[in-house]
């Protein structure tokens, strides 16, 4: 995955949010806040990214996202569940129109047979109620499987927005 590509989907981004006066949030995890990296990489964003959450621990999506801990232990942190819990307190947290979250084992340790080194979770959602979710399975390295994190996340958004 290369970063040009990334790009290519902010712009693309940049373009309908600003079309459809929307505010974006992210809740990061996995990807460390790459994506606001790949975000604010473009002059004004600012129109349009209201924030970023980088929630890697356990206790950081509590504390930020409002995530319940009983959650956590239940289904985990790498889940749907959890991924659309941290969506929902981006929000909540927020004064964006539209989150996304991600939530993820980038390797190289971590992974188990019930959810492998690149197993991603991600979700999409709106202050309308409008929501997505989804998970991939990515393979390659960490910075690989970062990337492509990335990448889905914000075609999943494109996705989300059109709808709109």
């Amino acid at each position: 995955m290369k970063w040009k590509e990334i790009i290519s989907l902010v712009n693309n981004l940049a373009v309908i949010f600003t079309e459809k006066n929307l505010k974006l949030a992210v809740a990061e995890s996995c990807t460390g806040g790459l994506i606001a990296a790949s975000i604010t990489e473009i002059t004004g964003s600012s129109f349009w990214f209201e924030r970023g959450f980088v929630t890697y621990s356990n206790l950081s999506k509590q504390e930020m996202l409002d995530v319940p801990e009983s959650m956590i232990v239940k289904y985990g942190a790498v889940s749907k569940q959890v991924a659309v819990a941290m969506a929902e307190g981006a929000l909540k947290h927020s004064e964006a129109d539209v989150s996304l979250s991600v939530t993820g084992i980038a390797g190289p340790s971590g992974g188990s047979s019930d959810k492998p080194i690149g197993t991603v979770y991600f979700a999409w959602s709106s202050q309308g109620e409008h929501s997505l979710q989804d998970h991939q399975i990515f393979t390659g390295d960490r910075q690989d499987v970062r990337f492509k994190s990335c990448h889905f996340a914000l075609k999943g958004l494109i996705k989300l927005v059109q709808e709109l």
